[in-house]
């Protein structure tokens, strides 16, 4: 039967469409009207509407037998109203949609709810789902936002939804216009910023990964009512240098690194984010000082509970991930780049 997928146009969720219909399962896509040309196709019935419309959601789901709600506002730099409007308000009509329907829901999530330093300080292999969620810096909206989606999903799973939560951490893939444009940008240059020794292991995962997660939290009757860290974690997974290294061997390009120590890395992005929310007031300034730590430490996240519950292992491997994330890259981007 047919699944209903939000966010289809986004990174997660065109993944997610890719693989249900690489397997045969007819896909609903509720997306915008503008965005109507980056989901259509064979397999693929579109709904227009937006998640924050209660009208489309309810065209959108009638007759379905499962929902992957993906949809969200994550790096732009909106207010926190845009990002509960948007993030907080759609998952509300998501779970509503699921009641109505009586399937499951996946709400797609993220490791932003256990708070950012909180997650960091830990150190490896010290956040797995029973981690107690920490304090959430004022201006980061996008963490304050999953973190109340997340609440909605739980409120509802106690109320009798049946609704599983999936934790990805940063996620790069075909379709990324967030993280892998900057990294391809920093290798064409030539000279790669270093912050440590560059050993450190990632805490990032590939969108077609998250997708092969979601697909398995769908049908795992077992997962009801619980989340699941979905962040590479095993010893394939890329580190700080050999990150870089991928993406510059999928461009043939040798690059020559300029080590940061970390201490002078964290106080240029944070007064970067100051001046940003300086300059605009009352938005998002993006993850200042988190994004050093995402760069220079070690990966605090554990998706044992993935891999045993679900079944789930990473169905491409991350240095064939980079390989297929530049080659997107190459193919879509604007002239002049």
């Amino acid at each position: 039967m047919t699944v209903l997928v939000t966010g289809g146009s986004g990174l997660v969720g065109s993944h997610v469409i890719r693989a249900l219909r690489q397997e045969g399962t007819p896909v609903r896509a509720l997306i915008r009207p503008a965005s109507r040309h980056l989901v259509a196709g064979p397999g693929v019935e579109v709904t227009e509407g937006d998640v924050t419309d209660e009208q489309a959601w309810r065209r959108a789901a009638r007759g379905v037998s499962g929902i992957i709600h993906s949809a969200a506002l994550i790096a732009q730099r909106g207010t926190r109203d845009d990002f509960s409007r948007v993030n907080v308000g759609g998952t509300r009509l998501a779970v509503a949609a699921a009641r109505a329907a009586r399937v499951r829901l996946v709400h797609i999530s993220s490791v932003a709810v256990y708070g950012r330093g909180n997650a960091y300080a830990a150190g490896v292999g010290g956040v797995d789902e029973r981690f107690r969620f920490g304090p959430i810096d004022g201006h980061d909206y996008y963490a304050h936002s999953k973190r109340e989606s997340e609440q909605v999903v739980w409120d509802a799973v106690g109320a009798g939804v049946d609704a599983v939560a999936l934790r990805p951490n940063v996620i790069y893939g075909e379709g990324d216009r967030l993280f892998s444009p900057r990294v391809l940008a920093a290798i064409r240059l030539g000279i790669v910023p270093q912050v440590g020794r560059g050993t450190n292991h990632l805490s990032c995962v590939y969108a077609g990964n998250v997708a092969a997660a979601a697909l398995l939290a769908l049908r795992t009757p077992a997962a009801g009512g619980l989340a699941f860290n979905t962040t590479d974690d095993g010893p394939e997974c890329h580190t700080q240098r050999g990150f870089s290294d991928a993406f510059a061997d999928a461009l043939g390009i040798r690059v020559r690194r300029v080590r940061l120590p970390y201490p002078v890395a964290r106080v240029a992005v944070d007064l970067w984010a100051r001046w940003l929310t300086i300059r605009s007031p009352g938005k998002y300034p993006g993850v200042g000082a988190s994004a050093v730590r995402f760069l220079a430490e070690e990966n605090p996240f554990v998706a044992e509970r993935a891999r045993r519950e679900l079944g789930w292992k990473p169905v491409t491997s991350p240095r064939e991930a980079v390989r297929r994330t530049v080659t997107w890259l190459l193919e879509n981007e604007k002239p002049g780049m």
